[in-house]
């Protein structure tokens, strides 16, 4: 009896299996993951119901050029909404840029690599002046920036009479060219092969230094099944959409833009104290201010920083279009604002990426090329959108009510099973 009472009892060895490693590898962000499955069911439904027409290399170029410009104010606005605040000006800050840089290069003469420097000044000072009044004066930012859009939007139509002011055709290229080839002849396009291995190498990189990180601080990483799965599936939708783009013309310029913007914001978002300070003082200012974040400071800086994406912006935009339009920029803050929340940011602030509103953006313009290759009447369209948007904030609204259980939750809860020790204590 004593013996039995001193000889510990030899631990119950269960190993973990394959699903439950996936299961617990992923439960971390279901949402963005969920928004991904929903972005790649969206294209398998359009590809299905064109009879293979949807991803034609020429389709996924024009997916890519036709929603640069919103991609890239998703960019800037994911930072504002995860201060809590909104921005109605981007559309008319768009459109006065656009307008500023067409108009100064046509009267002037003045080349477009200084053309793009002024819109990008432009930008930061229009940043500086809407900053201010939220920062400094406490100015709520919906008002600042609702003021904002009638503004810039009357200074628009002031600059172009309305009439429409073409651009130069090197400065065209921002949005319509591409990389030139180079290399033996393959039948595809070999920078955009290149760059697809290198973006491959540097995820792969930047995850395998992530995981080390989080080890050397002691802290739980993520089972290696599920990284390694991650990093397949998303290496693989790299060399997919890539191969795609080769077929056409490659990847074009605006698309270089995009994915150094999308590098460069995961960066401060995600690795810089300036992020941290983002992300805290979204999800508690009151705190953040008490802990020695200058809650002002980041306001101002967030501010300018989303008027001078919104130059760059309106500068493709009017590339795009090949001039500068008195209608440019209408509706683009509603686009931006939805691609956002469809990317996984919350209602309430404090949560939000990069990567996430990319992916709500990709939906949106999915939506867009798909119901038109579809015929769809452009008034479903909008009622489409309109949608999708107030269910995927819905989702966010409910599953955070206290007391209730979340959808996301009630699916952690049917996948979960107890621990046999757990177990074994509660009897």
């Amino acid at each position: 009896m004593a013996t039995n009472l001193s000889e510990p009892a030899a631990p119950e060895v269960q190993r973990e299996s394959l699903f439950s490693q996936l299961r617990r590898g992923f439960a971390g962000n279901l949402r963005q993951y969920g928004m991904m499955i929903a972005l790649a069911a969206l294209i398998l439904f359009f590809q299905i119901r064109t009879d293979g027409l949807f991803l034609q290399p020429r389709n996924v170029t024009s997916l890519l050029v036709q929603n640069g410009y919103v991609l890239i104010l998703a960019i800037g606005m994911v930072m504002v909404i995860i201060l809590g605040h909104i921005d109605l000006s981007v559309g008319s800050v768009c459109a006065f840029v656009g307008a500023s840089v067409a108009m100064v290069m046509k009267v002037t003469g003045l080349p477009w690599p200084f053309a793009i420097v002024l819109g990008l000044v432009i930008g930061a000072l229009v940043g500086a002046w809407q900053g201010y009044w939220v920062a400094f004066v406490g100015i709520p930012a919906f008002i600042v920036t609702l003021a904002g859009m009638m503004l810039f939007r009357g200074l628009d139509l002031m600059i172009l009479n309305a009439e429409s002011v073409p651009v130069p055709e090197d400065f065209q290229k921002i949005a319509n060219g591409y990389l030139p080839n180079f290399g033996p002849y393959t039948n595809y396009h070999n920078p955009t092969l290149i760059l697809a291995a290198i973006a491959i190498a540097v995820l792969v990189w930047m995850e395998l230094r992530r995981r080390n990180e989080i080890r050397k601080h002691g802290l739980p990483v993520q089972p290696l099944v599920a990284m390694v799965v991650k990093l397949v599936l998303v290496s693989a939708i790299i060399i997919v959409f890539a191969l795609l783009l080769a077929s056409y013309k490659g990847i074009p310029v605006v698309g270089l833009i995009l994915f150094a913007l999308v590098i460069l914001y995961s960066f401060i978002t995600q690795r810089t104290v300036f992020g941290r300070h983002i992300y805290a003082t979204g999800g508690n200012r009151n705190a953040a201010g008490l802990t020695g974040v200058n809650t002002r400071k980041v306001d101002f800086l967030v501010m300018l920083n989303n008027s001078v994406l919104a130059a760059v912006a309106g500068m493709v935009f009017t590339a795009y279009l090949n001039a500068a339009n008195p209608k440019d920029g209408q509706n683009f803050e509603l686009d931006a604002i939805a691609s956002v929340f469809i990317g996984g940011a919350a209602v309430s602030g404090g949560v939000g990426t990069v990567v996430g509103s990319m992916v709500g953006g990709l939906v949106m313009g999915v939506l867009n090329l798909g119901l038109a290759n579809m015929s769809v009447d452009s008034n479903w369209i909008q009622i489409i959108k309109g949608l999708v948007l107030l269910g995927a904030v819905a989702f966010d609204v409910v599953s955070k009510k206290q007391g209730k259980p979340s959808f996301i939750g009630a699916i952690q809860r049917a996948f979960t099973k107890k621990p046999v020790a757990e177990k074994a204590e509660s009897k």
